[in-house]
């Protein structure tokens, strides 16, 4: 009885199965091979087949972990190459926006310098000083904007909306 504990207790209280005849290895070998292999099924491997099936386990451990390793660089390098992508496109967008801003400058710069060729060929200075005032060689940065407020605003379009003309109509006699 003890002996059954004993086995229990190494195997963790799980229930295995195990062959209830002992047969010695000449029994053993005599046994046909399919009895052999069923009887061989319930047995403990001999101390080479453990050590080969642990060494084997310790390969495919090693192999996993290396595996997961390699996995885990590939993904640093993806990121890595990511980051160094968005780096290269904003530098790419920056390079543009500083293209356009140069662009727009020597457009700005020539038609200035037509301009006031155009105005430096008129025959005479009032005609040079008309055509300066109507068009100046550099537009003037400030634009007119909105110079109405909100009531002002709303005032206009009842103004405008107003078909019969009853807001702004009055007898005043």
């Amino acid at each position: 009885m003890a002996d059954k504990n004993d086995d229990s207790a190494s195997t963790g209280g799980a229930f295995r199965p195990q062959n209830r005849k002992k047969l010695t290895q000449r029994e053993l070998n005599m046994l046909p091979p399919s009895q052999r292999s069923k009887y061989l099924a319930y047995e403990d491997p001999p101390k080479s087949a453990a050590l080969a099936m642990a060494n084997s386990k310790k390969r495919v451990q090693e192999r996993m972990k290396a595996e997961k390793e390699r996995f885990r660089n590939e993904n640093a390098i993806d990121e890595e190459r990511e980051k160094y992508s968005q780096l290269i496109g904003q530098l790419k967008a920056a390079e543009a926006r500083n293209r356009l801003r140069i662009m727009r400058l020597h457009y700005q710069n020539n038609r200035a310098e037509e301009i006031r060729h155009l105005i430096s060929c008129q025959p005479t200075a009032i005609k040079a000083v008309r055509l300066q005032a109507m068009v100046p060689p550099i537009p003037e940065k400030k634009s007119p904007g909105d110079s109405l407020d909100k009531l002002e605003r709303s005032r206009i379009e009842s103004i405008l909306e107003d078909e019969n003309g009853l807001t702004i109509n009055r007898d005043l006699s």
